[in-house]
């Protein structure tokens, strides 16, 4: 069977203003696929054999002189360990500036509005991180996977509306092997609640090629994947 004709080792449909969390061997491919407009998936990362070694978005951004998430950057630890690498997106933007949202768009519960009861972004990640012995000391600057914010007139950060698209996608090659937290809720600056589903299928990834895009991106890309492979050898 071709390798593209395979079914996926995992596909799982995360509800818009949910959260979900995953373990994710290296070597995986993780696909996310925006399933209407609007969507935003607040991301946390963190390496699963040293509690230590998170997501670190201001050194991420800085090493490889952005001021977004987008293909092929690595996304970095606090230790400059590659955790994972995006090897391509239907976008060229993805948020890393603005974290994840706190509000919940007015007085909702489970026991009034039932599945749908309104979550901030922050109680879903919260209550994910629980399900794995972790806690609020845990949570670090996330990545907003289908949202831009830009600079507005004022010097402020402005939500981008209409930036991503039903059927957009990005894709994460897992350099170590990872714990995967999210939730589906809001980007923190859009004003409506109207989250949207989000599907996501985790496959195994292609031989990484000498020429890797990746790797070649700036001489720190370079630097984090070698360090991944030394350190979680």
């Amino acid at each position: 069977m071709n390798p593209a004709e395979r079914p996926p080792l995992l596909s799982h449909t995360v509800p818009g203003g949910a959260a979900w969390s995953l373990q994710v061997l290296r070597g995986r491919t993780l696909r996310f696929t925006a399933e209407a407009d609007r969507a935003n998936v607040s991301l946390l990362l963190f390496a699963a054999a040293h509690r230590t070694d998170r997501l670190n978005v201001p050194d991420t951004l800085k090493a490889q002189y952005s001021a977004c998430i987008k293909a092929p950057m690595v996304l970095m630890s606090d230790r400059g360990i590659g955790l994972a690498s995006v090897t391509g997106s239907s976008l060229g933007w993805h948020d890393a500036l603005c974290g994840h949202g706190l509000s919940s768009y007015g007085n909702s519960s489970y026991a009034s509005d039932r599945n749908d009861w309104r979550r901030s972004a922050r109680t879903g990640l919260m209550a994910e991180l629980r399900k794995h012995g972790r806690g609020e000391g845990d949570l670090h600057a996330s990545v907003n996977l289908f949202s831009k914010a830009s600079i507005d007139d004022s010097a402020g950060l402005s939500f981008v509306p209409g930036h991503s698209r039903a059927g957009d996608w990005v894709t994460l090659r897992t350099e170590v092997d990872l714990l995967v937290v999210l939730s589906t809720a809001p980007h923190p600056l859009d004003l409506l609640w109207q989250p949207a589903d989000v599907r996501i299928e985790v496959t195994p990834a292609q031989p990484v090629a000498p020429d890797d895009p990746s790797r070649m991106f700036r001489a720190e890309s370079a630097r984090a994947l070698d360090e991944a492979r030394f350190v979680f050898a």
